[in-house]
């Protein structure tokens, strides 16, 4: 190879909490109870606790792999490393190629609907505004994830973990709050499948459930593209990852036992996002001015989300770029914070670009949508190849490592609960409760598509040109590096 020097990250700049909160963030658990999992209980109904803990469960089996090969490939290129080692570097170009473009596209989402949420909370209260001013709101969330962006990893994480910490502690309040209220009428039974919504009965409804409340897991894989700037990434990685499932997804089933006992199991299958019958609704009623909490929760996980995904996508975008796949623009680090600030000012531009774009297009709730159905269906289709890389990694190169359940029956596992997912979010009615997509919400699989289409092409020009460079999305750059020192030496390739 060329024997050039990238300019590295900065190592060792952030530690467990911050990674944690990496994944935590990235995974919105305020916008997830509140709007995400609601979604499973026109068919759970006062079952949905079960599913939530179904979905814990096979969410953890992909959480597994993650951990496993983070543990393995510390690497900023995550996802895609794990790919081209596991199965072959073609699959992790091409993995790499649509993660970087969802993952980028996730800060306009989350600004839609910090747009549209405080818009429409605004003029409930004073009517005077008006409802469709969104788009103020969002510019002003974009502005403050490229700052936070531009000033490091250590800002944006530590920025990252303090919108945490408050969001996953207003919902935790609440829902004890709820659970004491609801008294003698709190009940394990919503753990069974007595409860289910009318025409959607027994196991099939908890299934139902299960399958829509799984896209709130989305996420738990985000700290994996800090590992080469944080302290003992091997066994940090695995621990954030894998925590990060775990600890949200016992909020999950926490925050949907409580307000399904509270609102009554036999009740909950007319409860939704907004209206009355969501959190926001049952806070403004009961609560007093406590839903003022929770809206700002939901707010507040808008932006978190956002600032977690653009880190994301930006390391994803440095990693390709260093090894000449993607523009070498992305390579360019601030000389003080080291933060890749092209890749920050290109991520803010595109999602400003799609935010209003696509928002005045459309409208916001018509964009979100969009954008959600395209992030969501090539999220689980990277958590299907992630398992199977997992499975080739510990039968190919990790011999020695492998262990029958860790390694081959978690990945066939996470395989078989993401499958029924990819299929819903796609639209695809394979199931009778999945709904087919309609324009423009159906435009999300053409435009999957033709992204996809232009990566084979560039795989394409790239395999006859420089095969060399397809192959290093194998390569764990942190490894190679002699020196920790990374502000100065970076990472040298043989």
């Amino acid at each position: 190879m060329s024997g050039e020097t990238v300019p590295g990250l900065r190592r060792d700049a952030i530690g467990l909490r911050e990674v944690l909160f990496q994944s935590v963030t990235a995974m919105a658990p305020a916008a997830a109870v509140a709007a995400s999992i609601p979604s499973g209980a026109p068919f759970a109904g006062g079952s949905l606790p079960l599913s939530v803990l179904i979905a814990l469960v096979a969410c953890l089996f992909t959480a597994s792999c993650v951990a496993e090969l983070a543990r393995q490939l510390p690497s900023a290129g995550s996802v895609s490393t794990y790919a081209a080692q596991g199965l072959h570097p073609t699959v992790g170009f091409l993995v790499g190629w649509g993660y970087v473009f969802v993952e980028a596209l996730v800060p306009p989402l989350l600004l839609l609907q910090l747009g549209f949420t405080t818009a429409g909370t605004l003029h409930q209260e004073w009517s005077a505004y008006p409802d469709d001013l969104w788009w103020p709101w969002s510019l002003a969330g974009a502005a403050v994830i490229a700052l936070a962006g531009y000033f490091g990893v250590r800002a944006s994480a530590r920025f990252g973990t303090v919108l945490g910490v408050f969001e996953v502690l207003v919902f935790v309040v609440f829902a004890l709050w709820l659970i004491v209220k609801a008294s003698g009428d709190n009940t394990l039974s919503v753990f069974g499948t007595s409860h289910t919504a009318s025409g959607y009965e027994g196991i099939g409804g908890v299934f139902a459930g299960s399958v829509y409340t799984v896209l709130a897991f989305a996420g738990f894989e985000a700290a994996a593209p800090l590992a080469e700037e944080t302290k003992d990434p091997r066994r940090t990685m695995h621990r954030a990852v894998l925590g990060a499932a775990l600890a949200i997804g016992l909020v999950y089933v926490l925050t949907t036992y409580a307000m399904t006992v509270y609102v009554g199991p036999d009740r909950f299958a007319g409860f939704s996002a907004s209206g009355a019958a969501s959190w926001e609704g049952v806070a403004r009623a009961s609560f007093g001015l406590f839903w003022v909490l929770v809206f700002l929760a939901v707010v507040n996980s808008t932006i978190a989300n956002a600032n977690a995904c653009a880190t994301v996508s930006t390391r994803t975008a440095f990693a390709l770029a260093r090894i000449k796949v993607f523009p070498e623009l992305f390579t360019r680090l601030h000389p003080r914070h080291r933060s890749p600030v092209a890749g920050v000012a290109v991520q803010c531009a595109v999602a400003v670009a799609a935010m209003l774009g696509l928002g005045f297009a459309y409208d916001p709730v018509t964009a979100f949508l969009l954008l959600a159905t395209v992030i969501v269906t090539v999220v689980i289709g990277v958590y299907i190849v992630v398992n199977l890389a997992c499975a080739g990694y510990f039968l190919r190169r990790g011999r020695e490592l492998f262990h029958p359940v860790r390694h081959l029956l978690f990945p066939l596992l996470g395989i078989a609960a993401f499958v029924p997912a990819l299929l819903t979010a796609a639209g695809l009615p394979v199931f009778d409760f999945v709904s087919e997509l309609t324009a423009p919400v159906s435009y999300a699989g053409p435009i999957v598509g033709v992204w996809m289409l232009a990566g084979v092409v560039v795989l394409i020009v790239l395999a006859r040109r420089h095969p060399g460079r397809i192959a290093d999305t194998a390569r764990v750059h942190l490894d190679e590096t002699p020196s920790p020192d990374l502000p100065q030496s970076g990472a040298t390739q043989p």
